[in-house]
């Protein structure tokens, strides 16, 4: 028999080490285990499952090592392990087969509860032979949570933390985010039991460009906390969770039979706040998100969401829930202009010199970064943290060649634009005089296959959509079908000058 051992959290992972030391077919262990085989199968998963699912499940998971017929593997989080388990072990096994046909079993591991059992017999060993244990780095502070007021919380652990400075206060505010920013406020002002403006209200915009930030500030904001969580009694039961996060309680309340707590707790609060819904998989979970979602607007309670993309371009989601999302208000964040970038670097210029007085930036290096450095936000913080580090540690002042020097990777020639399959679809329909239900409809005329394929290529190289994602947006597709058009248009590009003149022209109109 072939199987999936996923051990225990504990269990600490044999290395290849470990089995190359014994003397025993060294040779097919390498074979069966080696980065060059465990390279080969993300290829294939990343190639089957799509993008957007292999970055969200596969990412984290580190090949420890091997034997002729084991291969051992590790994640970060418990919640991963139970996941790849639950819906990829068997996909992940035969894959490894085809590497090397006597693999029978995977294991599967978790990092970071090895790393704590490790610590724990470290310090009986100590404590056994008398010596005293070394000194531990200081324990960093216990970031709050959102606590719910007469509700037990769900089995699996706390909540998804709030960052005691992400409020309304640190939020620099513009014009591309300034509709977002109001709807927040009033959404987070609104008193119990009143009118809801807006619900659900649906945040989306790419990343770093403050989601997480506004919707962290409401959850501060309609709970009645202050900065550093402590309630003020008043405000409403508010809770912010991570897509991932309500997945893993959901997945944990199932496993201790306490589904009916976990529908109570959820549904029993005022404000929900989910963020990078994009991440949430699974029919059986999603069917859940949806009657929570159901429950919680019926029953006049406000719902929050914040994903990368606006409703209609979750592919993943079924239709009911993304028809329920879209029926709220839908709010995109743009990227920072000009004066909002240059707000946010004085903003953490200041909150940087709370803790060293002496750091001084000049107003000529930040209109060089704010001129120069327009992505994100966070590129822009991690501006800031690089010219505290410099300047601290060698006592050179700031200057613009000094942040021209330091800050090179960060600097970009233009925001790109955000391309849209819509956007493909519409610029093709038009350069070939086809409609876009002649894209998307099931007729194999040459007039309408070869623009068909073009524009399903032209999704695929300029687009971050999977071929999954890319099949169902022309009218249902198998991911085959995709590939096989991105396949034939790349061939062709190669032997055809003027298609690819044509291909070049209709990604300049794109970019444009």
């Amino acid at each position: 028999m072939y199987g999936f051992d996923f051990g225990e959290p504990d269990r600490e992972p044999r290395r290849v080490a470990e089995h190359a030391s014994d003397g025993k077919e060294p040779k097919a262990m390498e074979a069966a285990a080696g980065p060059q085989q465990w390279q080969r199968v993300k290829s294939r998963l990343k190639a089957e499952l799509g993008e957007d699912v292999y970055t969200s499940w596969f990412t984290r998971v580190d090949l420890e090592g091997g034997s002729k017929d084991t291969v051992h593997l590790s994640v970060p989080t418990r919640f991963l392990k139970q996941w790849i388990q639950s819906h990829y072990g068997e996909r992940v096994l035969t894959l490894w087969r085809k590497e090397c046909d006597t693999i029978r079993k995977i294991e599967l591991t978790v990092r970071g509860a090895i790393r704590h059992k490790t610590g724990a017999a470290a310090r009986t060993d100590q404590r056994r032979r008398g010596s005293a244990p070394t000194a531990a780095a200081p324990a960093k502070p216990a970031v709050p949570v959102v606590k719910l007021p007469g509700a037990q919380p769900a089995r699996g652990g706390d909540k998804s933390p709030l960052d005691p400075r992400l409020t309304f206060a640190t939020f620099a505010g513009g014009r591309s985010n300034g509709l977002a920013l109001a709807a927040a406020q009033q959404v987070a002002g609104a008193p119990a039991g009143g009118s809801l403006p807006f619900n659900p209200l649906y945040i989306h915009s790419s990343v770093g460009q403050g989601k997480t930030h506004l919707l962290q500030a409401i959850a501060w904001e309609a709970g009645g906390q202050s900065s550093n969580g402590t309630g003020t009694g008043a405000g409403q039961r508010a809770l912010y969770l991570t897509a991932e996060r309500f997945m893993y309680d959901f997945v944990m309340a199932l496993k201790t039979q306490s589904a009916i707590d976990f529908k109570a707790m959820i549904r029993g609060i005022d404000v929900l706040l989910i963020d990078d819904l994009q991440f949430l998989y699974g029919k059986q979970m999603q069917q859940e998100f949806c009657h929570t979602l159901n429950a919680l607007i019926d029953g006049g309670r406000q719902v929050v969401v914040a994903a990368d993309r606006p409703p209609s371009e979750l592919e993943g989601l079924e239709e009911r829930v993304r028809s329920r999302l879209s029926g709220g208000l839908v709010v995109e964040i743009g990227a920072p202009d000009f004066d909002l970038r240059r707000s946010i670097l004085t903003a953490r210029i200041e909150a940087a010199r709370s803790s060293y007085p002496n750091f001084s930036v000049p107003d000529t290096v930040v209109e060089f970064i704010a001129r120069t450095i327009f992505s994100n936000g966070r590129d822009l913080d991690g501006a800031v943290n690089r010219l505290v580090a410099h300047n601290q540690l060698t006592g050179a002042p700031i200057s613009v060649e000094m942040a021209e020097t330091n800050l090179k990777d960060l600097v970009r020639a233009r925001e790109p634009r955000r391309i849209r399959i819509e956007d493909i679809q519409r610029i093709v329909s038009k350069h070939y005089n086809v409609t876009k239900a002649d894209l998307l409809s099931a007729r194999r005329t040459r007039t309408i296959v070869r623009p068909r394929q073009i524009a399903m290529y032209l999704a695929k190289m300029m687009t971050p959509r999977s071929l999954p994602e890319i099949g169902r947006r022309f009218g249902g597709r198998d991911h085959t079908t995709v590939l096989h058009a991105v396949r034939k248009i790349e061939g062709l590009v190669g032997e055809d000058p003027g298609l690819a003149d044509e291909i070049e022209l209709l990604k300049r109109l794109l970019d444009g």
